[in-house]
Formats: C-alpha cells, sequence, structure tokens
C-alpha cells in the first residue's frame, strides 16, 4: 500500500494528478522506482510546464502506443532536443484535437523538427492535393487537403506553444502566429481552387479571384474561424459559379467554413459578379456596414491580376466611405445592434463581441480610419494593429493609449487562440466563473503562474477583467481624447491632431456646430484644476452618449450649462464619474428636453436619483404632497412659505420628467404626479395667504375652499397645464358677507399673485376663468352665491364645465358641501333634453372651428385635433350628463375611469372605449413629450427635424428609427378614435 501511494506523491511535484501517471512514465521510461530514470528530470520538467501535464502525459503515450516503430526515435528526441521536446508538448497539454491528429498520424511528429517556410505553404498544399502531379478529386482530395492542411497548423501551434514548455524557445508575437494562420489559409483557398479546377468542366472559360474579408483580409486569422470570401470573375459567370462552389466545398470539408455572405446582396445575391458588376454596386446600393468590411479586402487566391483590378476598384470607394451621410452614425448603430444581441448570461465572458471585447477594438480603429484615412494614407491598413499603431504615431490617437489598447488587444486575442486550440473549435468565451479547471488551464497556457497569495484561476480572472475594462474605457475614450487635447492646448509630443481635424471629427458624430462644440469642449476641460482633469476622464463618455440622443449640440450646450452652475456643488463630477448609469441617463436627459436642463440647474438634487430607478419613479405622490405642505408651513412668513413651496415642486416636476423621459412612468402615474404636486403648492399658498390676511385684519372673517376644475380637478395635469379653479368662500361668527368676501377675494388675489410671479421655473398660472360670469364676474363667490347662479342662470357648458369639479384646499367642510350641491347641476335628473344636447354639440363645434390656431395641422394637434384630447373628453363629458344620474359610475372626475363605466354600462362597445382610451393616453403622452422636447407648453406635435426625433425617442424611437413611423402610429391611433367620437358624440 505505502509503495504504490509513494511513486504518485512524487510525481505530483511535477503537476501530475493522474492515477495513471506513473504507470505512463514507466512505460515511456521515465520513471524507475521513486524518481526520474537518468537524464528524464528535463523531460518531466518540461511536462510541469505544460498547462495541463496529465494530458500532455496521456497524449504522449497514446503516441507511443499508436506506433511501436515511430516511439524509439521520438522518445530520445523528446529526450535530448529541447526544441522539440517544448513543441511536442506545447501541443500535448493544449490541444485535445492536435494531439488527436498525432496519435491517428504518428510520424507527423517529424514536422516539429524541421518545420515548413510560411512562405512554402502553397507549395506544401499543392503537393497535397496533386501527388506526383495528378490533381486529386473528390472525397480523396478533401481528405489529403486535411492531412496536409492539419499538418501545417501543428507546425503553427507548436512554434506559438513551444516557449511555455521550454523558456528558450524564441516567443512568437501575435502578429506572426496570425500571419502564419493566414498564409496558411490563403494557400488552403489556393488549392481548393486547384481541386476546383480540376473538378469542374470548361474550367478553362472562366477566371476567378478569390477576394479575402475580414480577419483574412487583414491576415489576422484565428486557429478557428470562418473565412470571409468575395468570388470576382470573368469569363463564363456559370462555370465561375460552379468553380467557386466546389472550391468552398472542398475547402469546407478539410480545413475551415468559407463564407461568401459578404458579397453584394449577401446570400441572396449571385455568387461570383463581374468587376462592372461589383462596380455598380457598391456606386449604387452598397450600405455603409458593407464599405466598412471592404476595408479588409485583398486578393487570397485565384488570377492575381483580377483580384489587384477588384482592390483598386473599391478602394477609392472605402476611403470616401466617410462623407456619406451618418456614416458615423450608422457604424456605431451597429456596434449597438451587435451588443444587444448578445445573451445576458454570456455578455460578461464575451470575448469578441461583448463591451470591452475585440470588436470595440476593431470598431474604434475602423472608425478613426475610414473618417482620417481620407486624407492620410499612412491609415489605410487592413490590420487592426499595424492601422492603431498608425492613429498613435499620427497623433490621431495618444501613443500611450495605442499601446494600452494593443495590449490590450493582443491579451484577448491570445485567450481567443488558446480557447480554440483546446478542441479546434470556433469559441470565444471566457471559462466560467466556478470553471476552476478550465480557468487554471487556460491561464496555464496563456503563461500565468501562480503568484503566493492567489491561484492561476484567480489571476486570469483578474488579468481578463483588467483588459476588458481597458477596452472598453479606451473604445469610448479613444475617439475623443485627441480632440480634448486640440481644444484644451495641451502641449503633447504624441498628439498633433489640429482644431480644425476635431471639428471634422464633430461633424462626423452627428454635431451640427461643431465649432460650438469646441467652444463648450474647452471651457470645460481648459486649465489644471482638478475639476477640469475630471471633465476630461468624463466628457469622452458624455460625447459618445450624447452623439446618440436626438439633439448632441444641444445637449452638450445644457451639460455645460449643468456643470457650470454646480461647479461648486462638491459631489456633482464625482457622482457623474463613479456612478455610469447617472452618466448615462443625464446623456440621454440633456440630448433630449430642454425642460429638464432648466430644472436641473435650480434641483441639481435629482441628478442623485438618475442612478436608481426605484428612488426616480417610487415615490408616492400622497406622501410627497403632504412633505411640501409640512415643508411650506415651518416656513416663518408667506414669501418663504411660497418660496419653498415652488422648490419642491420643481424638485418633484424634474423628478417625474426625467422617470417620464426615460421610461419609468406610465402616462397615469405622470398626470398623477403632477396634479398632485400643483394641488399641494396650491394649498401651501392657501394657507400662507390667509395666516398673511389674518395677521393683517386682525382675525378670519371667512373660511375659504378652492375647487379644483379641468385637468386640475380630474387629476391629469400636464407639464405645462394651468390650474383651473373656484374660489369659494363662507362667513365666519358674526362677520357680513361683505367682509367675508372681501378677505377671501383678497386671500385669492394673492394667492394667484405670488404663485403667478414670474419664474425660470414652468408657469404657476391659477385660472378662475371657469368661474360663474367668466371673467366679467367676481373672483370669489359665497357658497349661497354659487347655488343660487347654477340654480337660476347656469347653462349647459357650466354644468360640463362643473363634471371635473373636486375639492382641493382650503376648508374641508365648505369644500364638501359644494361638491354636494352641484352634483344635481352636473348629473340633472333626467339627463339632458334634446335642446341641451344639440347645444353641447354646437359648441364643441365652434370650439374646433375657432379656436384650432391658423395654420395648425388638425392631426397633429393634441388638444383639439381629431380623435386629441378634446374629441374623447367632450364624448366622456356628453354620456356623463346624460346618464351619469342612472348610472353611479360615471360620476367621477377621471376620464379614464368614466371611459370605463361607458363600457360596464353598455353605453358603448369595449373596443369603442378602448379606441378612445388610447388615444386619450397617446395624445396625453405625445402633448407632455412636446412641452419636455421644446421646454415650453405646446399642443401641435413636430412634423420633421430634430424635434420629432426628440419626442419619438421619449415613445422608444430610437436616433436611428424613421420618425415619421411615430406620427404615422399617432395619426393611426387618433383617427380611429375619431371615428368612435363621430358615432358616438355626434350619432353619427
Amino acid at each position: 500500500m505505502v509503495d504504490s501511494v509513494r511513486p504518485a506523491a512524487s510525481v505530483a511535484r511535477f503537476g501530475f494528478t493522474s492515477e495513471h501517471a506513473v504507470d505512463e512514465l514507466q512505460a515511456a521510461g521515465w520513471w524507475a522506482g521513486h524518481g526520474p530514470t537518468g537524464g528524464a528530470e528535463a523531460v518531466l520538467t518540461a511536462f510541469s510546464h505544460t498547462p495541463d501535464p496529465d494530458l500532455a502525459l496521456r497524449t504522449v503515450d497514446r503516441i507511443r502506443q499508436a506506433d511501436a516503430q515511430v516511439w524509439p526515435e521520438l522518445a530520445a528526441a523528446i529526450r535530448d532536443d529541447s526544441t522539440v521536446r517544448g513543441r511536442l508538448l506545447g501541443i500535448a497539454g493544449t490541444s485535445t484535437a492536435l494531439g488527436d491528429f498525432l496519435v491517428s498520424a504518428p510520424h507527423e511528429w517529424q514536422r516539429l523538427v524541421r518545420p515548413t517556410t510560411v512562405a512554402d505553404y502553397p507549395a506544401a498544399l499543392q503537393r497535397a492535393v496533386a501527388p506526383d502531379g495528378q490533381v486529386l478529386s473528390g472525397t480523396e482530395a478533401e481528405q489529403a487537403l486535411r492531412r496536409g492542411y492539419r499538418g501545417l497548423l501543428l507546425e503553427i501551434a507548436a512554434d506559438d506553444l513551444g516557449h511555455l514548455v521550454e523558456p528558450r524557445i524564441t516567443t512568437p508575437s501575435f502578429t506572426d502566429t496570425a500571419h502564419a494562420l493566414t498564409a496558411l489559409a490563403d494557400a488552403a483557398l489556393q488549392a481548393g481552387l486547384t481541386v476546383a479546377q480540376h473538378e469542374t468542366r470548361d474550367a478553362e472559360t472562366a477566371t476567378l479571384a478569390v477576394i479575402a474579408m475580414g480577419k483574412c483580409g487583414g491576415r489576422e486569422l484565428n486557429y478557428v474561424s470562418d473565412v470571409d470570401v468575395v468570388f470576382v470573375g470573368d469569363g463564363d459567370l456559370q462555370v465561375g459559379t460552379r468553380l467557386a462552389t466546389a472550391m468552398m466545398r472542398v475547402v469546407g470539408k478539410a480545413c475551415f467554413e468559407v463564407d461568401a455572405a459578404l458579397r453584394p446582396e449577401g446570400k441572396a445575391g449571385a455568387l461570383v459578379r463581374t468587376l462592372d458588376s461589383h462596380e455598380a454596386y457598391y456606386k449604387k446600393w452598397a450600405r455603409t456596414w458593407e464599405f466598412q468590411a471592404l476595408l479588409k479586402a485583398r486578393p487570397a487566391a485565384g488570377d492575381d491580376e483580377l483580384g489587384r483590378r477588384y482592390t483598386e476598384l473599391v478602394a477609392p470607394m472605402v476611403w470616401s466611405a466617410a462623407e456619406r451621410d451618418n456614416f458615423v452614425v450608422d457604424v456605431q448603430h451597429m456596434r449597438r445592434r451587435v451588443e444587444k444581441h448578445i445573451p445576458a448570461e454570456i455578455a460578461d465572458r464575451e470575448l469578441k463581441l461583448g463591451q470591452g471585447g475585440l470588436r470595440d477594438v476593431e470598431f474604434a480603429v475602423q472608425l478613426l480610419q475610414l473618417v482620417h484615412g481620407r486624407v492620410d494614407p499612412q491609415l489605410r491598413s487592413a490590420s487592426t494593429l499595424e492601422a492603431l499603431e498608425a492613429l498613435g504615431a499620427g497623433g490621431y490617437v495618444g501613443r500611450s493609449d495605442a499601446a494600452e489598447m494593443q495590449e490590450s488587444y493582443e491579451f484577448l486575442r491570445l485567450l481567443e487562440h488558446r480557447l480554440q486550440l483546446r478542441a479546434l473549435r470556433r469559441t470565444h468565451l471566457f471559462p466560467e466563473p466556478d470553471d476552476t479547471a478550465a480557468l487554471r488551464w487556460l491561464a496555464r497556457a496563456v503563461g500565468i503562474r501562480p503568484a503566493r497569495a492567489k491561484s492561476e484561476a484567480e489571476l486570469l480572472t483578474q488579468e481578463f477583467r483588467k483588459h476588458v475594462r481597458h477596452v472598453r474605457t479606451l473604445h469610448e475614450k479613444l475617439f475623443y481624447r485627441p480632440l480634448l487635447e486640440a481644444v484644451a492646448r495641451v502641449p503633447s509630443a504624441d498628439l498633433r491632431l489640429t482644431a480644425k481635424q476635431a471639428e471634422q471629427r464633430l461633424t462626423a458624430l452627428g454635431f451640427a456646430s461643431p465649432d460650438g462644440a469646441l467652444q463648450h469642449i474647452r471651457a470645460l476641460t481648459t486649465g489644471v484644476s482638478r475639476r477640469a482633469a475630471i471633465q476630461q476622464t468624463l466628457l469622452p463618455v458624455l460625447l459618445d452618449l450624447l452623439a446618440d440622443t436626438p439633439e448632441p449640440d444641444g445637449g452638450l450646450l445644457a451639460y455645460r450649462r449643468v456643470s457650470e452652475a454646480l461647479s461648486d456643488t462638491p459631489w456633482y463630477l464625482r457622482v457623474l464619474r463613479d456612478e455610469a448609469a447617472v452618466a448615462e441617463n443625464l446623456a440621454t436627459l440633456l440630448g433630449t428636453s430642454r425642460l429638464v436642463p432648466d430644472l436641473l440647474v435650480r434641483a441639481p438634487e435629482v441628478l442623485r436619483m438618475l442612478g436608481d430607478a426605484e428612488r426616480l419613479c417610487g415615490k408616492d405622490p400622497a406622501e410627497t404632497a403632504t412633505s411640501l405642505r409640512a415643508a411650506a408651513r415651518r416656513q416663518p412668513g408667506m414669501n418663504a412659505a411660497v418660496a419653498t413651496a415652488r422648490s419642491l415642486r420643481r424638485h418633484e416636476m424634474l423628478r417625474v420628467a426625467c422617470a417620464d423621459i426615460l421610461g419609468l412612468l406610465d402616462v397615469p402615474s405622470v398626470c398623477d404626479a403632477l396634479s398632485s404636486v400643483w394641488a399641494a403648492v396650491l394649498q401651501a399658498a392657501l394657507e400662507a395667504a390667509t395666516r398673511y390676511q389674518q395677521a393683517q385684519v386682525g382675525g378670519q372673517p371667512a373660511k375659504i375652499a378652492v375647487i379644483g376644475m379641468g385637468r386640475l380637478g380630474g387629476g391629469e395635469l400636464g407639464y405645462g397645464s394651468d390650474a383651473d379653479v373656484l374660489f369659494v368662500c363662507e362667513r365666519v361668527g358674526d362677520a357680513t358677507d361683505h367682509e367675508a368676501l372681501k378677505f377671501a377675494t383678497t386671500v385669492a388675489e394673492t394667492v394667484r399673485s405670488v404663485l403667478g410671479a414670474p419664474s425660470q421655473d414652468p408657469a404657476l398660472e391659477v385660472d378662475a376663468d371657469l368661474r360663474p360670469e367668466g371673467r366679467s364676474g367676481p373672483l370669489v363667490r359665497t357658497f349661497e352665491s354659487y347655488r343660487a347662479y347654477y340654480e337660476r342662470w347656469g347653462e349647459v357648458w357650466e354644468s360640463q364645465a362643473l363634471l371635473r369639479a373636486r375639492f382641493l384646499a382650503g376648508d374641508c367642510e365648505l369644500g364638501d358641501r359644494f361638491i354636494e350641491a352641484i352634483d344635481p347641476v352636473r348629473y340633472p335628473e333626467g339627463g339632458l333634453d334634446a335642446t341641451k344636447v344639440r347645444e353641447v354639440r354646437r359648441i364643441k363645434a365652434r370650439v374646433d372651428t375657432e379656436r384650432m390656431p391658423r395654420g395648425a395641422d388638425p392631426t397633429m394637434h393634441t388638444k383639439l385635433g381629431r380623435g386629441g384630447l378634446a374629441d374623447v373628453e367632450w364624448t366622456v363629458q356628453l354620456a356623463q350628463l346624460r346618464h351619469a344620474h342612472e348610472v353611479p359610475a360615471l360620476r367621477t372626475t377621471s376620464t379614464p375611469a368614466a371611459l370605463e363605466a361607458m363600457a360596464q354600462a353598455g353605453l358603448a362597445e369595449q373596443e369603442e372605449v378602448d379606441a378612445l382610451r388610447d388615444a386619450w393616453l397617446l395624445a396625453t403622452r405625445a402633448r407632455n413629450a412636446a412641452m419636455l422636447v421644446r421646454g415650453k407648453a405646446v399642443d401641435q406635435l413636430p412634423t420633421s427635424g430634430r424635434e420629432l426625433t426628440a419626442v419619438a425617442s421619449i415613445f422608444g424611437y430610437g436616433v436611428d428609427d424613421d420618425a415619421g413611423e411615430f406620427l404615422d402610429a399617432y395619426r393611426k391611433t387618433t383617427r380611429q378614435a375619431h371615428a368612435v367620437v363621430e358615432r358616438l358624440f355626434y350619432d353619427a
């Protein structure tokens, strides 16, 4: 028992954990008793350096068993030749697939002694498919090409991995490995074409050039990757198509998949086109991404002259592509679209497509190339790393940034190579956090060895996360940092980007006024203060985010205004720097709304909520109103109380606006919150004015109630709505009606005056025009006066106006009695007779005609337009006047609640009610959105330009989407509602 344990424990110091390790070492002649045999110490040490010593030993043992004749020579080479030993064990301990290849063909180990030069790859594969000069065909050709290709791939991998095992072996650069893999792919394509020409009848009647694209075009292939190609033909195109198809079949079965989807019209297009056909397509039909793809086009196989003519044809198109409208926006949209399609559960492990992954580097580099390569030929390289170096050398990117991005890119590509080598499968996924075995293997495969405090898995994960962060940060920064350095006029030996180039870059990003943008950036970043330093860190991210908003220029101006206004606020820049969600949401808000920045400079505390959706939209309106009234009540005087109420209203309006734009609140919630805070301000102002007037007259001769009307009464206020109210009073004690009216009128006028005082906030207009006799009547009436008026003189339009009346502020008992007294007026017994129904319809027709602004589009006017707010509300109110006396559910001030009651009472079909509700909600939100975008009350929707894009963005349309679709949807919804109004309101 002891003897069986001690050898296993002894081999463990060489990294072996398998229970068969001792047996396999003994069979190879490298272990005897309790230690290595003579001369085998170096062999076992080499095994310990492999990524997986057990896998390496098992693979070598399988080779030994597979061919007893080969083994003695191979064993001697492993023992005596450190180069062969490093290459072989590097393969054996890393790649199961290449290990299986060696097991199936043990004699192939000789390739590790005398590797084929890259220049000889084409000849080597030609010999494989045409031994003795006779070209093979069919399955025989495919198998021969597969063996030749796999053998050369073994050589490349051996060169790539040998230094892990034997440090004396030179470490190849990533570029060297990628170039070798690309040369091998080119040779495979040419060999596949040779077989295709042999198999295809009349092959001599067609000329074919194979154009490499993607990573193959850039000479930066992976071990396992599709090879993107485009075919150019001359002569008989039908024969050329058969040639291309046969070549794709041969190479696809033998080596790798050949993907021709980047050709004109994609998979739906012709596989082979002439040069003229390519030219016509690219000049007339090609999209932005196709020119981005053509950046890497180069001849790879087939006719050299035809391939050269193709690249000469497309090159001018590639380097003028940045002049196309929305070029940068299209490229950025494509990158965002790729990110959105990554499943959330693997997004943080995705090496290629995830945030901070390889695509971030490639897209950033290609965008800079295409923008500046028009005038600088040094940037016109198909290689990502060569282009990145040129960008740094030319001053388009800081040299240190270019070096850091190159380091991270090469590290991520190295991870990708090792992961693919394992089983020669296409993968880009970093191992899961709990897969310690895979993490340890991968760490060792990229050369990471354990530190004292951390394991290989921990070190690898830390390194991976670090490089992902670096890439994402540099991706966001790269496009802008040279610009910031130029406008801030900071001397730098590495950066020579002129202000004109910076202006061109801003133009490419979508800024309509790049000179103005430069001024804003200069103002924010100039100087050596800590604030300027933080702004230089923040602006690359914010400019990127602002470029994706409907109004980048306005957003940048707003950001400057906010930053200057909050320059002395200690937490402002820190929050933006440390909380990415705050910065992202702020950019969205500033680039969409003119109202938000106006409020933000005076209510900055809301900024801190932008990173927490619950804080931003989770407040209870009733609790907010209670807090507002209590805060105002604590103030020593009327002006202080009103100022406090206005300040808290500003805060609440900004909070609601931010949540609304970011899609966190629905329409009823927005209306409820705005109505609640407006009512609370009114209550606070009434209490303050009453206390002030009491002090002036030495008592309170009247009690006052404020009745909400219109949208305020219905709890359906928008951002720009006035507060429609009625003031009701009643004398107290021995006071006369005259004294009571004088006191109450003074209070009411004070409330209107202090709330309506000029302010930078949206207006607080208290409108009492719905009172009896309108503007010509007294501002305040007694309770008995109201009752007498409505009983004797009330008209049908006044009954209609009272449908939304509800008590808001002041004396609760008086308010309740008023509401009780008007119920018979607004819910008349027996409903309306035919004459009054006609009167309501006549009034509406007059309103539609006279109040619609001249030149307004009736399909786009949210209030008076067809199917808009007035249409729906008049229809509801007519039903209430006619039927509320017998349908209690109709006795509500809420339009949506009354609509539902109409359906339940059978006064309208459910489909009709749904159409009216949808239109009312849509028009309400559209009206609010227009106010948010323009910063002032407006009923007419914009029909074009950036304002329309901004309004559409609030409804979820992206800046890259067609905003006209929003208008079409609005017209469709309101058109359907208007048809219902015609039936229900007019009995049409």
